[in-house]
């Protein structure tokens, strides 16, 4: 498209941007045949995420009281007001927007008005948690399934949101899959050597600290290891509203010398503690709230390095990795599996070397930043003409 203005797509991001969220940092920036613009409510982060083309709309005044009658007066997600829909339109508008693209699908609930009234095509993307978001509710549930009709497209990580999704009641012939992309040349393979950590092994986790990850299962099956192995240790890299729950059940264990809790580090503190480590534990299961997970980026991330990865049947995450060939799945929950699974797998460095590389090639063959965003510019141009 040299010499020809490139057609532009607005991303919507309610705050731009979390820092969970460098995943979708990462799929804007990549795009090259069309023009990213973002618009949000508020801006996050900026030096963790510089982007120029960023255009503020912020919660009217009355935000509060309106957020307030939807959800407990009338037990129903709230909606944008008539005036911000007028403000949004504008700001497509004078971007000359031809696509909008929603992040999450609880988001887009809110922006129903505006995907019906704007006169160009609006996509959403399902990541994770978004999707059963409030969905115990039948109200919540039926603005689900409303907006769902009213995009044109819905993107999900995995196949296993994709049947989420269609049990939502959406159709499925407009929900497409649209992976995870992991830029490779962060995250370049390196061989551990796993006959050395024969006295040392090191494992990590790197997560928010909330329900889904596991991390109890993590704990307890990290100090059955310690019985036979009590020179590991176990680095739990995130932040999050589980932290002191999960101290004190490290603390209980006796295994709060063993193991350390970082909180939120950079992407370069977490790669220097990936390649030191032989490791990396993932045992997702699904939350109180039925939240599931995707396919996780630092498990993917942590593949691409040359960890080997043990995590659960759960989710997208079979998708990624399969049994016993490109990583170790147990069933959700299972500290027991969990524990045997790490104290047979550590006294064969061939099988661990066999799974590391495997995993590594199916990040490079599925997952790689660079084919992905080429993929999603090629559904937003198809839905352009």
């Amino acid at each position: 498209m040299t010499g020809t203005a490139l057609p532009v797509v607005a991303c919507y991001c309610a705050t731009f941007l979390k820092p969970e969220m460098l995943h979708v940092y990462r799929q804007i920036i990549a795009l090259e045949r069309v023009s990213p613009v973002v618009v949000a409510q508020k801006r996050e982060n900026s030096g963790g995420f510089p982007f120029g083309k960023i255009d503020i709309v912020p919660k009217p005044a009355l935000h509060f009281l309106r957020r307030f009658w939807f959800r407990q007066v009338c037990d129903k997600p709230w909606q944008i007001s008539v005036s911000e829909l007028r403000v949004l339109i504008k700001v497509l508008e004078k971007r000359n927007a031809q696509l909008l693209h929603i992040y999450f699908g609880q988001i887009a609930v809110h922006l129903l008005p505006l995907i019906r009234a704007w006169e160009n095509p609006s996509i959403v993307s399902f990541h994770g948690a978004d999707v059963m978001v409030d969905m115990n509710k039948p109200a919540y549930r039926e603005a689900t399934r409303q907006m769902l009709d009213a995009v044109k497209l819905v993107l999900v990580r995995s196949e296993s949101l994709r049947r989420a999704i269609v049990d939502l009641g959406c159709d499925e012939k407009k929900i497409d899959v649209q992976r995870t992309g992991i830029p490779l040349h962060e995250f370049p393979f390196r061989e551990r050597n796993f006959v050395a950590a024969a006295t040392e092994w090191r494992f990590v986790q790197a997560c928010r600290l909330i329900d889904k990850k596991g991390l109890p299962v993590t704990l307890r099956a990290f100090a059955s290891f310690l019985r036979q192995y009590p020179n590991a240790t176990l680095t739990i890299a995130g932040e999050g509203p589980l932290l002191s729950e999960l101290q004190n059940l490290a603390r209980d264990l006796k295994i709060d010398d063993r193991v350390l809790f970082t909180g939120f580090i950079s992407q370069e503190q977490l790669r220097d503690i990936c390649y030191a480590s032989h490791i990396f534990l993932h045992p997702s299961e699904t939350g109180p709230d039925g939240n599931q997970e995707g396919i996780p980026n630092s498990m993917l991330e942590a593949m691409a390095s040359g960890l080997p990865v043990f995590a659960t049947q759960h989710g997208g995450i079979p998708e990624a990795i399969e049994n016993g060939v490109s990583g170790v799945l147990v069933p959700e929950r299972s500290t027991d599996e969990l524990a045997c699974a790490l104290l047979n797998a550590v006294q064969d460095p061939g099988f661990l070397s066999r799974v590391a590389r495997a995993g590594a090639d199916v990040v490079r063959e599925r997952f790689d930043l660079s084919a992905q965003a080429r993929r999603l510019e090629d559904i937003y141009l198809g839905m352009m003409l």
